[in-house]
């Protein structure tokens, strides 16, 4: 039997290779993860080549506001990757997934049936007018989406967000511009994110596991 520690964020957990959710809802795995029972607990792996939160950990993430009861707007849910990871780290909160795209969103209405805290909201995070009134506002915003405005985005959904929240933007540097070095463009993104008032916390580059990825965590300067 593999032997499960606490990781050292709240939540996750290693074996020493391999970081770990609790399952929220046992035996369900959802893009195929292992299933990993210890001491009458079952942990899903969590696959850093399949999310970049999980990469962003690895890597040695250090803002993690994830508690049990957090409430959290996922932006660009896709099939519930990721989205479900943390379904298991806020058991008793929330995820708000917003996804526009219909093959992805069928497959997050099927999974967020078997996990009463994920509510799907098929809806634009361009515009974030059109599902506020589905959403409280939440401690967490959490945004993965391949477009060129990825920055405009994310600002326009922090009206979303609660005094003292927390927000992480995974950067995607060629969604971006693909002719430019990644780093300028990471380095481009920090400096919106700033001049829009926020304070840039933490960010990291995720490869290996995502080529051409940036983690950037922030809060509101006003709020800190």
């Amino acid at each position: 039997m593999v032997e499960i520690t606490p990781h050292g964020l709240p939540g996750v957990y290693t074996d020493g290779r391999t970081i770990y959710t609790v399952n929220l809802v046992p035996g369900q795995s959802v893009y195929g993860e292992k299933l990993e029972p210890h001491l009458d607990i079952q942990y899903r792996a969590w696959n850093p080549k399949r999310s970049k939160l999980a990469a962003f950990i690895l890597k040695g993430c250090k803002t993690f506001p994830f508690k049990e009861d957090s409430t959290v707007l996922y932006l660009g849910a896709a099939t519930g990757t990721t989205a479900s990871h943390i379904s298991d780290l806020v058991s008793s909160g929330t995820v708000y997934c917003v996804e526009i795209s219909p093959p992805p969103f069928r497959k997050l209405v099927a999974l967020c049936e078997t996990r009463p805290n994920m509510i799907p909201i098929m809806a634009d995070a361009h515009s974030p007018e059109t599902y506020e009134h589905l959403v409280d506002t939440v401690d967490i915003v959490y945004m993965d989406i391949a477009q060129r405005h990825q920055a405009d985005i994310f600002l326009k959904n922090l009206r979303l967000l609660k005094n003292g929240g927390t927000a992480y933007l995974m950067v995607k540097a060629r969604s971006i511009d693909v002719s430019k070095d990644p780093r300028v463009v990471y380095d481009s993104v920090k400096k919106e994110l700033r001049e829009a008032g926020l304070k840039v916390l933490e960010s990291s580059e995720l490869d290996p596991f995502e080529k051409d990825h940036m983690a950037v965590v922030s809060i509101s300067n006003r709020q800190s």
